[in-house]
């Protein structure tokens, strides 16, 4: 028998049985874990609100082996609040569906339970603290984190220079299989041609250029959103389901 110690962010609770629930975390150092919390679902619970969604938080695992992923899941024992974003979150319908969209999104990046994923737990604890901050258009952080957690993946797309030859932009046609603008000798069938604004946009998410972006007009957060959820879903081979509540 053992004990662990991480913090993580809540991604999912389950009901399961009368008064248990199973947790789903993406946890600095185990990548995704999944464990019972006994009892978090009766009034007199003393973490149970804790273990809500977008929770940034301390938790104590206890596992009957000496790894913390054996034969059955492991028991949450304690669990202490980091963040509370979600109390940030779920008063605004918009950032609610950004964030839930973040969750999903971060869950299925890292789908190996017990694989550490510090880049997306850096990227999940970041994204959500700007959410709940309020200071930037949910979408558009919703945005920044899809296509950063696309990057850190291995799936950064580019924005300027052409994708297959490098050549140095500004380049126009954009190709989801290609990863990012071609340039016109590299120009397949199938590319679209998004406004040039778009793509700065883009690469301003990308990069951090808050300033940018912030300042970008809404016909193209609404064309570059439709680019990042393609690029998104070609590379994952299927859509993010909360996808399709987001604000826009």
């Amino acid at each position: 028998m053992s004990l662990f110690r991480d913090d993580g962010v809540v991604l999912r609770a389950q009901k399961l049985g009368e008064a248990d629930r199973i947790i789903t975390l993406l946890t600095r150092q185990h990548g995704k874990v999944r464990a019972v919390a006994r009892g978090v679902r009766k009034t007199k619970s003393k973490f149970g609100a804790r273990l809500e969604p977008f929770s940034h938080v301390d938790v104590q695992f206890f596992s009957r082996g000496s790894e913390l992923f054996g034969r059955g899941l492991p028991l949450c024992t304690q669990v202490e609040t980091i963040a509370p974003y979600g109390g940030s979150i779920v008063t605004d319908y918009g950032r609610y569906t950004a964030g839930t969209a973040m969750l999903e999104t971060a869950e299925r990046f890292a789908e190996n339970e017990g694989e550490p994923a510090v880049q997306q737990y850096l990227l999940l604890v970041g994204g959500l603290r700007t959410l709940a901050a309020g200071v930037h258009e949910s979408h558009l952080v919703l945005d920044a984190f899809l296509l950063r957690s696309l990057a850190v993946n291995g799936y950064g797309a580019s924005f300027t220079d052409c994708a297959k030859c490098g050549l140095e932009g500004p380049n126009r046609f954009f190709s989801l299989p290609a990863g990012g603008v071609l340039c016109g000798d590299c120009r397949v069938p199938g590319c679209a041609v998004p406004s040039p604004e778009t793509l700065v946009l883009l690469g301003a998410l990308l990069s951090g250029d808050w300033q940018t972006a912030d300042a970008c007009e809404p016909r193209y957060w609404r064309e570059g959103s439709g680019l990042v959820a393609a690029y998104l879903q070609w590379h994952l081979e299927r859509g993010i389901r909360s996808m399709r509540y987001v604000e826009k």
